[in-house]
């Protein structure tokens, strides 16, 4: 596993990033430069397919179609706050994630799905974590669970946005031979996110900085 360093988020926390998929889980990773190697890990909300989020028909720029393959599914513990600007900024999150997903399946780091929800440090950490993937041809299957989603709304207009994620069911896979790489489960399956988000001019919460730090305290069951 390869380890980069992140840069600190709107939080002011600085965590190690996950970077390249293992065994025990996967990394959706928005600026994650590349700090070693995630599992690709979410139970159920979606699976081939990508859910459209609830801000989707709101926002008037059209959103790219998101079809992810039929063995990665993934479970999103994100539910709605109430609040339209928290639901959508989960909402776009998840679709970030799926994006990158998407591109790693595609084995293309310019993908434009991933490019349409983040910017910046966050785009360039998705770009250099997908061709860790592309490099060793690999792809992700397997199940991915997000949760404990924490949303806040800052004055100046941006968002930040922790969450948590298990990974010790998501896989690498060979796509040449199919292979599934298989890992243990353990401490470091358990994944926290930290994420800065701006409200951009076509309505979409795009994400601008992620940071991530593997065998939190704070994700453990």
């Amino acid at each position: 596993m390869n380890r980069r360093t992140a840069s600190i988020l709107t939080t002011g926390l600085a965590l190690t990033l996950a970077a390249s998929l293992t065994a025990c889980g996967g990394d959706d990773s928005g600026k994650e430069k590349d700090d070693g190697a995630v599992k690709g890990a979410e139970p159920a909300k979606t699976s081939a397919e990508a859910s459209p989020s609830p801000s989707a028909s709101k926002a008037g720029a059209e959103r790219p179609k998101i079809e992810l393959p039929a063995d990665l599914k993934y479970n999103f513990e994100w539910p709605e706050t109430g609040d339209k600007k928290k639901d959508a900024v989960m909402a776009d999150a998840e679709q970030r994630i799926k994006a990158v997903d998407l591109a790693i399946s595609h084995q293309d780091p310019a993908d434009a799905a991933y490019r349409f929800y983040s910017e910046g440090e966050a785009a360039a950490g998705s770009e250099d974590f997908i061709k860790l993937f592309t490099a060793d041809g690999n792809t992700i299957t397997g199940y991915r669970h997000f949760y404990k989603p924490v949303v806040q709304l800052n004055d100046d207009g941006t968002a930040g946005f922790v969450y948590c994620e298990d990974q010790a069911t998501a896989y690498n896979k060979k796509i040449k031979t199919g292979k599934v790489q298989k890992t243990r489960p353990s401490k470091d399956s358990y994944v926290v996110y930290n994420t800065r988000l701006r409200l951009d001019d076509r309505g979409i919460w795009v994400t601008e900085k992620l940071i991530s730090q593997r065998g939190s305290a704070t994700c453990q069951p």
